[in-house]
């Protein structure tokens, strides 16, 4: 039996959506602690979703807090499937894992904690306001991995 480890992951946490509806206005936060900050890393969004996910795409906007205040908010577009409405991602049961890239090449040159906050952003048309609740995301994470030399 062979077994592995994966010592270059930093921080890995998922949050779960309850009843797989995600409101707009909902945050998901994650705190990262003592990181270090000589190592350059990749930082993904990870998403797990069900078949009640009703579209192609992902809208997000992060939010990335370094421990002086200063803070970098990004708006993100992810697909969900291919182009023939096939699921994209990881997993053979009706979840679906995807790893998002959302920095890369980073180095967390500050010492103390670092907030991200995630919202989702995507609309229906007759949703412009997002009033609705995103159904089937069933988990948000984050997870933070050095990069090989």
């Amino acid at each position: 039996m062979l077994f592995s480890c994966n010592s270059n992951t930093d921080y890995s946490q998922y949050k779960a959506i309850e009843n797989h509806q995600w409101n707009s206005e909902n945050d998901i936060n994650f705190i990262v602690s003592n990181l270090d900050t000589i190592s350059t890393k990749n930082v993904f969004i990870n998403i797990r979703n069900n078949k009640k996910y009703e579209f192609s795409s992902l809208f997000l906007i992060a939010k990335m807090e370094f421990p002086s205040g200063y803070k970098v908010v990004d708006t993100l577009e992810y697909e969900m499937t291919d182009s023939y409405g096939n699921w994209l991602g990881s997993g053979f049961t009706d979840i679906k894992e995807n790893k998002l890239f959302y920095k890369e090449n980073v180095v967390f040159s500050e010492k103390g904690d670092y907030k991200f906050k995630i919202y989702h952003a995507t609309r229906s048309v007759n949703d412009i306001e997002g009033k609705i609740s995103l159904q089937g995301v069933t988990d948000v994470g984050l997870s933070i991995e050095k990069i090989k030399e």
